[in-house]
């Protein structure tokens, strides 16, 4: 399990974590640690708020600080595009919340989080599939819509196969 929050992650580079970018090295304990837990994991599951249609900065830091370039680390940028090295991570599961309706995030926001964090960036990843999970209208949501989605979520079971 990783929190982000929990754990202290600064999302940010620093002007040390550039310099090493492009050798797909870290100056970031975090970094190497979740990057071991990655490459030893059969899925991951995402739980994340939307907010402003798209992933927080906090997991969109953690996507561009831990997944990196090179040979056996996430990804190898070859000629023809990217080939993802996370592919011991069969699944990926994503659960939301939103202040917009999920129909609307859908169908008037470009459907973000399945059109690009799922099907591009992490199948850049070597992710080959994911499923998304949003509570719509939290912010709206009456108490008992909101123990719905934690109990649907709780009794789910997960394949990672």
């Amino acid at each position: 399990m990783i929190d982000l929050y929990a754990d202290h992650f600064n999302p940010v580079y620093d002007l040390e974590e550039l310099r090493l970018f492009h050798d797909g090295k870290t100056h970031d304990p975090l970094v190497t640690k979740y990057l071991n837990l990655l490459k030893s994991a059969d899925g991951i599951i995402f739980v994340t708020p939307i907010w402003w249609n798209e992933l927080p900065s906090m997991l969109k830091g953690f996507i561009d600080k831990v997944m990196k370039e090179g040979e056996g680390l996430s990804h190898t940028v070859t000629k023809t595009g990217i080939r993802g090295e996370l592919t011991n991570l069969k699944r990926a599961y994503v659960f939301t919340t939103s202040a917009s309706p999920t129909f609307y995030l859908q169908l008037c926001c470009g459907n973000a989080i399945k059109k690009i964090f799922i099907k591009v960036t992490l199948k850049q990843l070597g992710i080959k599939s994911g499923i998304w999970y949003n509570l719509g209208g939290i912010s709206n949501a009456p108490a008992a819509k909101r123990q719905a989605y934690l109990k649907k979520c709780g009794e789910m079971t997960f394949d990672f196969s």
